[in-house]
């Protein structure tokens, strides 16, 4: 657990297999007030599975087998619900209560709307923390719930910072303090490495990486000698890696102390952990990437890659058939980059659900790279940086829901220490 006083509540979800596939547990593992940990069963719907299914075909370059479920005439209503105000915003909207609602209900609501009173009398934010322990449901964009229409998504506050999360973990190591950001940003191969992978090539941009290593770096150096506010002081430190081998980045991590690593270029899924291409003929996986972070104590690394956040899948030979000779495939658990990071014992990942377009992914680095300068946590610098997204790109549009962020459940978020700790920035060397 935390050390912070931040109040935490955290929640996961846990198929039933021994009363059908559709039924699942929503338990709450954690929460601030002894009378908290509430359960209880619910079945995932066939309305949920058919709003997955439409918004995978509007906002998807790679499709997701839909949760088995009987079929229902729902999909005609909730059809002409969207397009009555909108196709793309009436079912971002739609999907997002419905899947709110499906997660809290009776004593789950109850336990979090306490939750909240506790936080609010405290004046400090309530860390809500979600362990989906079926890989069928990871993939969907949980980050776009909201509790009623026209109301904030739950991702895009800072009165409840929300993350993903997974007990199955190796505890984390006493911490360094930090006062000063040291980054190693790591530029990979900039196009897609294998052709026939299943993604439409002209879904596969080109990074420009170059232009998103000086920027970054930029804003960095600029935040952080800025002198205004609570940002004066701070030191950035910014080493940038292009397309170096697996031997040469793990010599540059371990050569010097860095707290955040960004790695920008193309990513695939994998059974361990995905890919992350270095350079044309080396990559590495995550589960060989969480070695060198882990024994070189990196708090937070973050992917601008393609579905770093999403778990790879494989054929079932006795799978259910979406189309007629076409087996669904199905998600490998555990398979995810974030979360393989996160069973290893880093500290905090971002990653993207989808594949982000590279202006895109620069806007959004700026704003959570000048978050992090500020001393923000994690989670709420992330909340940030996505409420920027939603402002440039729109309600309607998928790009602020990309980013996924995954903490250890024994991580509080601190990057660096809070400015009563460390008033010049810098702190011990």
């Amino acid at each position: 657990m935390p050390s912070s006083g931040t109040p935490y509540l955290s929640l996961a979800v846990t198929p039933l297999q021994t009363t059908g596939a559709a039924h699942f547990a929503i338990h709450v593992t954690q929460a601030p007030y002894p009378g908290g940990l509430a359960l209880r069963d619910c079945i995932w719907t066939s309305d949920l599975s058919e709003l997955w299914q439409m918004w995978q075909e509007m906002f998807s370059n790679r499709r997701m087998p839909p949760y088995p479920t009987a079929p229902s005439d729902a999909p005609e209503m909730l059809l002409e619900t969207a397009q009555a105000g909108g196709m793309s915003g009436r079912l971002m909207q739609t999907l997002g209560v419905k899947l709110w609602q499906w997660l809290f209900d009776g004593p789950i609501v109850a336990s979090l709307n306490q939750s909240q009173g506790i936080a609010i009398g405290q004046n400090k934010p309530l860390r809500l923390r979600l362990e989906i322990r079926d890989p069928s449901l990871i993939a969907l964009p949980w980050e776009i719930m909201q509790d009623a229409p026209g109301r904030q998504a739950i991702s895009l506050s800072q009165q409840v910072l929300f993350s993903r999360t997974t007990s199955d973990v190796n505890s984390l190591p006493p911490l360094r303090s930090d006062y000063a950001l040291r980054i190693l940003l790591v530029l990979g191969q900039p196009t897609d490495p294998i052709n026939g992978n299943g993604v439409a090539n002209d879904t596969l941009q080109t990074l420009k990486l170059e232009q998103e290593a000086a920027t970054l770096t930029q804003v960095l150096k600029t935040s952080g000698n800025s002198g205004i506010g609570i940002t004066r002081g701070i030191n950035c430190q910014v080493e940038a890696l292009v397309q170096p081998s697996p031997v040469e980045l793990i010599q540059a991590l371990e050569k010097r102390i860095y707290n955040v690593l960004f790695y920008a270029g193309h990513g695939m899924p994998g059974p361990d952990g995905g890919l992350i291409f270095l350079r044309p003929d080396m990559a590495l996986n995550g589960t060989e990437l969480a070695q060198v972070l882990t024994r070189c104590q990196v708090k937070l690394a973050v992917f601008n890659a393609c579905w770093g956040a999403q778990p790879d899948h494989y054929e079932d030979s006795n799978g259910l058939e979406c189309v007629p000779g076409v087996k669904l495939a199905q998600p490998i658990p555990r398979s995810s980059l974030a979360e393989v990071l996160i069973h290893h014992g880093v500290p905090a990942v971002l990653g993207m659900r989808d594949p982000i377009a590279d202006h895109e992914a620069i806007s959004f680095i700026q704003a959570f790279a000048q978050s992090l300068s500020q001393r923000m946590p994690v989670d709420q610098a992330v909340a940030v940086a996505r409420q920027h997204l939603l402002t440039l790109y729109k309600f309607n549009q998928q790009t602020w829901t990309l980013p996924v962020l995954y903490m250890h459940p024994e991580f509080d978020g601190e990057l660096l220490k809070p400015l009563e700790m460390s008033e010049t920035g810098f702190g011990p060397p």
